[in-house]
């Protein structure tokens, strides 16, 4: 049956979401640790432990840091830094004192941060001297290690009296326009991600929480942080050198129960780990996000392991909002069902503003009253009006939903490629590689490469044949595209598939290929 409207508790008017994640699980465990943070590959046990109370502190006193140095609330702070603790913390802090904290991968280009800068306005940047800091605008603050140093021992703030609806923080996604847009997402966004506690993670304030990703994603701060600690649990980041061996040893040292992770990773893990029987205890289940879930692999690690693995379908600007988890079971071939009091509903492709009936395909939507949607996108309104159906948010994806609720992906209604879990434009990697001086036209897609694998494919007309080498193809691109973006493949060819209008077909760009 599909629900018009989310049904379960929404947050108070006053909320801060720094507060919601610490401020209860602190009082009730002061002495438990809220992270552990492992750095070396060859001494699991040599890591960073930080209990609930001193997180707390740390975050506060950053937060009054911050005010201190001169960012008001609701203005912007850039973190570009690498796979640190100081990244959690001064995500957290920022929200903390009602800044708005954008967190940018360290993969980003010169070209990109300075994009990121100038759109969001950033009033500062918080910088990792290991990455480029390109120039920035004039007025722009620094926050260097030094400065953050003494801003880190300035007296608490208290929780900003923000709103459940107040920006809370600012994500950069691509766009179908071809640049990377802003998700304003409020202090409520945390709330709206309650439904997931056993909607997907199983999760209760005995459990360890180990996530394979960097501080940078948002599927690691909140996977990682913010859901684990709002249950009084702990959670375990590796910041080291990435070594498959390392997962394995890493939930043995910390007795890690549930492991978030991506299909790639667990894909990895069959390959090359040493799952030898009991490797993985006392692991209980394993998490999925960021990119589709084959039945292939499911099947191989649960033979291998005999652990379930759990998916969960979301974008940026709701995170996840479909899944499977230990109380909704698994269906193999779909991610899940819409997780408990969201309301979600299938849309007529064209225009469609009303639920259809279970069984038949369209947009897959989620309705505007769920408090995990985004406030809307960073000075975008044009694009922003363009994902609304009425009351309904429709992201692009396709699918059905059956009679029992169980969702069937089915595809992108839009071009926007998977890379790592990161949504990635083909139009923005179109533009960077269009600019080489020898190249007529290009077209992007994500290319199937094996059954369970996709890569990021670039077709290139070249202005003379045999001028080009797939090489300097890349190594005009690399110093403008964050890696995730760069692709893994080039093809020399000498047309691109146009419709009558002349636009590039790009679900058509791979059969060139095959003739």
């Amino acid at each position: 049956m599909t629900l018009y409207r989310y049904t379960a508790p929404l947050p108070p008017p006053r909320f801060n979401l720094t507060r919601y994640c610490l401020e209860a699980s602190t009082r009730r465990h002061p002495a438990k640790p809220a992270l552990i943070i492992a750095t070396d590959p060859g001494d699991m046990a040599h890591c960073i432990r930080i209990t609930y109370a001193e997180m707390e502190e740390r975050v506060v006193r950053l937060a009054g840091g911050l005010l201190s140095y001169g960012i008001a609330p609701g203005e912007r702070l850039c973190i570009r830094m690498g796979n640190s603790l100081d990244y959690a913390l001064t995500f957290l802090a920022a929200i903390t004192a009602g800044i708005v904290p954008i967190p940018a991968s360290p993969m980003l280009s010169d070209r990109e941060v300075r994009l990121l800068v100038e759109d969001s306005g950033a009033s500062a940047v918080a910088w990792d001297p290991a990455l480029h800091l390109p120039e920035l605008p004039d007025g722009v603050g620094v926050l260097d290690p030094e400065v953050r140093g003494r801003l880190a021992a300035a007296p608490p703030a208290p929780y900003a009296d923000t709103t459940a609806d107040d920006p809370a923080y600012l994500i950069y996604t691509s766009g179908t326009s071809g640049t990377p847009k802003g998700v304003v997402h409020a202090h409520r966004a945390v709330w709206g991600r309650r439904p997931m506690y056993e909607g997907w993670y199983g999760l209760g304030e005995d459990d360890t929480m180990i996530h394979t990703g960097a501080f940078n994603w948002t599927y690691t701060l909140g996977t990682g942080l913010c859901d684990p600690w709002a249950n009084g649990a702990t959670t375990v980041v590796y910041t080291g050198e990435r070594d498959v061996a390392v997962w394995p040893k890493l939930i043995a040292a910390h007795g890690a129960t549930i492991m978030a992770s991506v299909p790639t990773l667990y894909r990895q893990l069959l390959k090359y780990g040493d799952l030898k029987p009991g490797a993985l205890h006392p692991l209980r289940h394993g998490l999925t996000a960021g990119e589709a879930l084959p039945d292939a692999l499911v099947e191989a690690w649960e033979a291998r392991t005999g652990l379930h693995l759990y998916e969960a379908l979301g974008m940026s600007e709701i995170s996840t909002y479909i899944s499977s988890s230990p109380a909704v079971g698994l269906r193999r071939g779909s991610p899940g069902k819409p997780q408990a009091g969201r309301a979600v509903a299938i849309l007529a492709v064209e225009g469609g503003t009303e639920p259809l009936p279970a069984g038949q395909s369209g947009l897959l939507a989620v309705h505007r009253s769920d408090p995990g949607l985004m406030l809307g996108y960073w000075k975008r309104p044009q694009e922003e009006a363009q994902v609304y159906r009425g009351e309904w948010f429709a992201g692009g994806d396709l699918g059905r939903l059956d009679d029992d609720g169980w969702f069937w992906f089915e595809g992108r209604h839009d071009d926007l490629m998977n890379a790592f879990g990161y949504r990635v434009s083909p139009q923005e990697v179109e533009q960077v590689i269009a600019r080489h001086p020898d190249v007529a036209e290009v077209g992007v897609s994500e290319m199937r490469v094996r059954s369970d694998v996709s890569v990021i494919a670039a077709f290139v007309v070249p202005k003379s044949p045999g001028s080009l080498k797939a090489r300097d193809i890349l190594a005009f691109a690399e110093p403008d595209l964050a890696g995730y973006k760069m692709p893994r493949e080039v093809h020399f060819v000498d047309h691109l598939p146009r419709t009558a209008n002349g636009k590039v077909v790009r679900r058509r760009l791979a059969e060139l290929l095959r003739g």
